[in-house]
């Protein structure tokens, strides 16, 4: 197996994807945030002095997916045709987050989708960060791709 995302003498480069079909793809991400209970229930409430807490975070996590290029260097620019965003509060101290992003390209869009997880968790943890410094963002991968050269990936 070779690392594609360099050349012969090991320099980084970005994959050349001009010959590859046009399929559509698609690509599902999760991860998670852990939190004290109390910031789960102020959250879920809708209670909190910021706002919509899961609605900022949606729109973070779609933004990020749409800009996902420049901020992943060897990433290609990708014309997405969706995106969804599902978040589910699991009791008692965590906030489940799942990516799906789609579109009809020449390369797929996992990297769109891991970093929409991303963006939403980050966006949590900057809202309620006042309330609780101790939360953990992580657990995030991919569930499953499909489309293209490689086929269809599900995570166990």
């Amino acid at each position: 197996m070779q690392l594609t995302h360099f050349d012969t003498r090991g320099q980084a480069r970005m994959v050349e994807v001009g010959e590859k079909e046009e399929t559509r793809r698609e690509a599902v991400a999760q991860g998670e945030v852990v939190m004290q209970p109390s910031t789960l229930e102020l959250i879920a409430a809708g209670g909190h002095k910021k706002g919509d807490v899961l609605g900022v975070a949606r729109v973070a996590a779609i933004m990020a997916a749409k800009n996902t290029a420049a901020l992943i260097p060897m990433a290609h620019p990708i014309m997405i045709t969706g995106v969804d965003v599902e978040f589910t509060i699991a009791p008692p101290d965590r906030v489940l987050i799942q990516a799906s992003v789609r579109c009809t390209g020449r390369t797929g869009v996992e990297m769109e989708a891991l970093t929409a997880v991303s963006a939403a968790a980050l966006t949590i943890y900057d809202m309620c960060k006042a309330v609780d410094r101790g939360m953990v963002l992580g657990n995030i991968r991919l569930l499953r791709k499909s489309g293209g050269k490689s086929g269809t990936f599900v995570r166990d």
